[in-house]
């Protein structure tokens, strides 16, 4: 994931965008894929933790909240890849990663808390729940068959952290 920026934004880091933010509080909008959201509240930490005044805008999906960054309608998305944020039209740019820890990655895109916003890092996680009283025997199934899966190489190669390369 990435903080990406509208490319007609004035700003060339993240530095730029945290001192533009400062010049125009409450002026600046990001957008997410929906309230509670995990784009929704990666940047509500941004926003805490680099002290900004900006407005949250959600969508209906991640695929909406770029596409209106594309567009210049909002100016900040924690973006899927960079690769979804570099696209042909270059009408958005990287302008850091949400990760501490280096991870595949566009050399030139510096982790969010390495590009100014010290201890910055924003971790998602998803858990499986049955309602209660679900009966003993169906939870066992479940364990069983969940552990096959989450041991197998095919799930092991696909949530590999994977960085897109900007088209050109």
């Amino acid at each position: 994931m990435v903080l990406a920026v509208n490319s007609k934004l004035p700003v060339n880091s993240l530095k730029d965008l945290i001192a533009l933010a400062r010049e125009k509080p409450g002026q600046l909008n990001y957008a997410s894929a929906g309230v509670g959201s995990f784009q929704h509240l990666a940047s509500s930490l941004f926003k805490l933790q680099s002290g900004l005044d900006i407005v949250h805008i959600p969508f209906k999906g991640g695929g909406p909240a770029m596409a209106d960054v594309i567009a210049g309608n909002t100016q900040i998305a924690i973006a899927r890849s960079s690769r979804r944020c570099r696209t042909s039209v270059r009408d958005a740019q990287a302008a850091g990663r949400r990760q501490r820890e280096a991870r595949p990655r566009p050399a030139d895109v510096p982790t969010i808390s390495e590009a100014g916003v010290p201890g910055y890092e924003a971790t998602n996680w998803w858990g499986m729940v049955a309602p209660a009283g679900t009966p003993r025997p169906v939870i066992e199934r479940l364990h069983k068959e969940l552990s096959v899966i989450l041991a197998s190489a095919e799930r092991r190669n696909a949530s590999r952290p994977k960085a897109g390369r900007p088209r050109r």
